[in-house]
């Protein structure tokens, strides 16, 4: 006699499993986009709306991509009328709220690209939360056009 139907009752138990601790997120990932740029082009980035689920502050403290050599995450300050990209160690997502990652804001920086980024293509991301929670995102590449500036 198989133990077939055992093996398969067992994988949809997981699956299940598996399907219900995604779910159960205490962050969800919403419109995640990569930033196309011209190909030789070094660096670029990553923009997503990040929401929390849970009733306690989350925080995502890493990211990971096999589209670049180093992945940071970053902010926008204004350095004596500059503005300039700075490093962060983490970009904080309040209990039932969310966290906006946008051209000229927070976003993931990807740097040291591995290859091009051509509208129409899919950027792999990891996200890492201080819960120690991971979530994969498949981040479609974009076109997207600079602010004009006001006449």
């Amino acid at each position: 006699m198989s133990n077939t139907p055992v093996r398969s009752v067992l994988a949809a138990g997981l699956f299940a499993l598996a399907g219900a601790a995604w779910a159960a997120a205490p962050v969800a990932v919403s419109d995640p986009y990569a930033r196309a740029v011209p190909p030789g082009q070094p660096n670029s980035a990553v923009f997503m709306t990040l929401t929390n689920q849970s009733d306690q502050a989350r925080a995502l403290v890493a990211a990971t991509s096999p589209a670049a050599k180093t992945v940071e995450l970053h902010t926008h300050v204004n350095d004596g009328g500059v503005m300039r990209m700075r490093r962060i160690e983490r970009i904080d997502i309040p209990a039932g709220g969310s966290a906006q990652l946008k051209p000229g804001g927070l976003h993931v920086m990807l740097i040291g690209l591995t290859g091009d980024l051509t509208p129409g293509g899919q950027v792999a991301l990891a996200l890492t939360f201080d819960d120690g929670s991971e979530i994969q995102v498949q981040a479609p590449v974009r076109t997207i056009e600079a602010p004009r500036a006001a006449h």
